[in-house]
């Protein structure tokens, strides 16, 4: 569709949403009602651990903490943006049971993993993981008011500041085992490399401070957000490339040579939203320079010609394939560098990205979006359609933000 459909004919100023509002709106009430049909675990409690491809389900699936939180974070969200009670009992049940069966009552914070009767399985206390309770626990707060689901959010805050951040070097390390003594492997998964920091885990620290900040105006958490965004400016971000490096030793030395592309546009508007929130004049206007040179670089290095992301570049190779995450945050990024700059050829991209996700990610047949697909737009079977690291988080959030940015200009 693209230019025509997006921007009225002839006028790249005056912008009409409305039918990309619908569609929108469609999408996320398809979305959340997969979820709300298929992903309930009326068995076991909480939500499935695992779904194949086909539909399958696999009742006894671990359950992992990601997951669960992002759960929660989707529901609270939707909740709160959509106002429809069914969205809030969902929340609650997500809420009861990532308290109930992951978090650690006697040295605080959050396990990663427990079977699917919700008996612990591996309880190391993740970076990450803790980042995404204080996500899902601060939006459940915001959508419900339910003053316990803050004080979590605070609790994880202090866990993370005492426990995690390296006070010499700035930032935080990747995990730490259940009694908070330390890990030979720190790894978030198999396929990271085993190094004490990660842009990742901080890109998932500055997130859930900055949904925080939103509710508990706290100074210190200010602090925290601001040096941050520093990190990212003068440790992650790489001075040749403008890419945002993936691992680091403890004093910041690069240990990777590998670009997500997602990742890069992802960053691109939760930093901007970071400083938004807690920056002055000078800050957010050096933070929205960085922001547009992600996406520009984003667009440039790691985008086909219909506008969807490529995964990745390890050295000179590429992998073509495109991954669902990538293509929401695309959507968001892209929005909010328009917002930044008012060039309407991001939003050109924008409802081109938008049509690929259409024709080739969701998956009109077995519910929700495919996990990736190859660079002819062909499903990868293997792939689960709900796991450890495949959840609404992503697609939701880009919908309702989105949505909540139009509704607000149109």
């Amino acid at each position: 569709m693209g230019k025509e459909i997006y921007l009225k004919q002839g006028d790249t100023t005056d912008i009409d949403f409305q039918e990309l509002k619908i569609e929108m709106k469609n999408e996320l009430e398809r979305l959340l009602g997969f979820w709300l049909t298929e992903g309930v675990d009326a068995k076991n409690g909480g939500f499935i651990g695992r779904i194949n491809h086909y539909g399958e389900k696999d009742w006894k699936a671990p359950k992992g903490v990601v997951l669960s939180a992002r759960v929660l974070w989707a529901f609270s969200s939707a909740y709160l943006n959509r106002g429809d009670e069914k969205y809030k009992k969902a929340a609650n049940q997500a809420y009861k049971y990532l308290v109930d069966n992951f978090c650690d009552t006697e040295n605080g914070g959050l396990i990663w993993e427990v079977d699917y009767k919700g008996n612990p399985l591996n309880k190391r206390k993740q970076t990450y993981a803790q980042g995404f309770g204080i996500y899902a626990f601060s939006e459940y707060y915001k959508s419900t008011g339910e003053k316990e689901g803050l004080e979590y959010a605070k609790s994880l805050y202090e866990i993370l500041e005492d426990k995690f951040l390296d006070r010499k070097h700035l930032g935080y390390i990747e995990a730490l085992d259940n009694d908070w003594s330390q890990l030979v492997d720190m790894r978030l998964s198999e396929k990271d490399a085993n190094q004490p920091k990660s842009m990742n885990t901080h890109l998932h620290i500055l997130e859930p401070y900055t949904n925080l900040y939103k509710v508990w105006p706290n100074e210190r958490l200010k602090k925290s957000i601001k040096t941050l965004l520093d990190i990212f400016q003068f440790k992650i971000m790489d001075k040749k490339t403008g890419h945002l490096n993936l691992f680091f030793g403890m004093d910041w030395k690069i240990n990777s040579s590998i670009v997500s592309f997602g990742h890069d546009i992802e960053t691109a508007w939760l930093m901007n939203e970071a400083a938004n929130e807690v920056g002055d004049v000078q800050l957010k206007k050096e933070i929205r320079q960085i922001s547009l040179k992600l996406v520009n670089l984003t667009i440039s290095k790691g985008m086909d010609k219909d506008c969807s992301i490529f995964n990745e570049k390890n050295g000179e190779t590429i992998d073509l394939d495109k991954h669902w995450w990538a293509q929401a945050e695309a959507l968001v990024g892209l929005f909010d560098a328009w917002e930044n700059s008012h060039d309407p050829e991001y939003l050109v991209c924008l409802g081109k990205t938008w049509e690929f996700i259409k024709n080739k990610i969701m998956d009109k047949e077995n519910g929700e979006w495919y996990w990736r697909v190859d660079n002819e737009g062909k499903a990868c079977t293997s792939e689960d359609k709900i796991g450890i690291w495949k959840c609404p988080y992503h697609n939701s959030r880009a919908l309702m933000e989105v949505l909540k940015r139009m509704e607000k200009i149109s």
